[in-house]
């Protein structure tokens, strides 16, 4: 069973990972502007839920079969990569139009369902190989090879909750200024950093090579 010195550092080290800038941080930062705290919030469960995800295949070994093998990570990371562009091209083009400022007085201006955006969050993280190979390098420090399932459910739990705390926290601090982003000038802003930020995160991971 897992001390607890190692469950308090490996949520640590998730923690700092998900504070780190990527395009976690920035889907989040753009669905809690454009939609509101509840999408945010979708979005950030959606991020979460990913992380659970690569905790257990990395405990398990099918990340590091991700990680060994060229064809699965060449796939995984053009399809990611693809998903990043498309979502950094999207904004882009929403800052070009310069629809206007959001209404606030709607549950959600930009037509997106929160599903939808659990979604987004979902796929920005899943879709994305240095996850799992963040995860391959992080995971075995703190479970051997024998450990129990006990220990793989418990810090899998750790990881979804540091990073939704984290999340939330930031969709909660986006939404509240959500009246400045209802500008006409700073929701173009918005959507121009963060279709740019996405789009060179995109370019950066279809042009990586497995370490």
């Amino acid at each position: 069973m897992a001390s607890m010195t190692q469950i308090v550092a490996f949520g640590g080290v998730v923690m700092l990972g998900a504070m780190s800038p990527g395009p976690d941080f920035a889907v989040v930062v753009r669905r809690s502007a454009a939609s509101g705290r509840a999408h945010g919030m979708a979005a950030a469960a959606g991020i979460s839920i990913g992380v659970f995800v690569w905790v257990v295949a990395a405990a398990t070994g099918v990340a590091a079969l991700l990680a060994a093998s060229a064809m699965a990570f060449t796939v995984v990371k053009v399809v990611g990569a693809a998903y990043l562009l498309y979502l950094g091209v999207k904004a882009l083009r929403s800052a070009l139009r310069g629809d206007g400022g959001l209404r606030l007085d709607v549950a959600d201006p930009s037509g997106k369902s929160a599903w939808a955006a659990f979604a987004e969050g979902l796929l920005t993280n899943v879709l994305n190989p240095k996850a799992a190979l963040f995860f391959v390098a992080l995971v075995p420090q703190f479970v051997s090879a024998g450990a129990f399932l006990a220990d793989t459910l418990m810090l899998s739990l750790i990881a979804l909750a540091g990073t939704v705390l984290w999340f939330l926290v930031v969709a909660n601090v986006v939404s509240a200024l959500r009246k400045v982003f209802a500008r006409p000038a700073v929701r173009r802003a918005v959507d121009g950093l963060t279709g740019a930020t996405l789009v060179a995160l995109g370019v950066n991971l279809a042009a990586s090579g497995r370490p």
